[in-house]
């Protein structure tokens, strides 16, 4: 019994140590990033936003994002590891919401022709994954998508 709970130990801080790799310098980003084109382009009456999950820790638990509230019809998509999704909003004031084991909320204000990029961090939790949200820059959440694939969208926009 020892010894399943010292490799399972093992295995977690592994998995917390890969999920904590420093992420490359701002200008390695800008470089990176300098001639890339987002897979969906902003518009001019809509804000844009893109939820992207860069790591691959806990990659089978769904990372469900809902727009301003937390109802089923509110879904827009979901994210596995290293995936993103994206969808369209009114500008103004918005809550975009992440549920993994737990509940993460981010209050959001998006301008008309505007790109929004929120980070879902995966954490250890009690059954599975847990989750908080982050606000990126533009070249951190363009560098981020650029390497990600794209997720399961449920809708594109509310």
């Amino acid at each position: 019994m020892i010894k399943i709970l010292c490799k399972t130990a093992a295995i977690l801080s592994i998995a917390l140590l890969y999920g904590c790799v420093s992420a490359p310098s701002m200008e390695k980003m800008q470089a990176e990033v300098a001639q890339y084109s987002l897979p969906k382009p902003a518009v001019a009456d809509k804000g844009l936003v893109y939820v992207v999950r860069p790591s691959n820790v806990g990659m089978m638990v769904r990372f469900n994002v809902f727009l301003d509230d937390k109802e089923a019809d509110s879904e827009m998509g979901y994210n596995r590891g290293n995936q993103y999704i994206y969808f369209y909003v009114t500008p103004g004031q918005h809550v975009i919401s992440s549920k993994a084991e737990n509940w993460a909320d981010m209050p959001v204000t998006v301008k008309a022709g505007e790109v929004v990029y929120l980070k879902q961090e995966v954490e250890v939790g009690v059954m599975m994954a847990r989750n908080s949200l982050k606000v990126l820059s533009d070249v951190e959440g363009r560098y981020l998508v650029k390497d990600a694939a794209l997720g399961t969208i449920a809708k594109e926009s509310k």
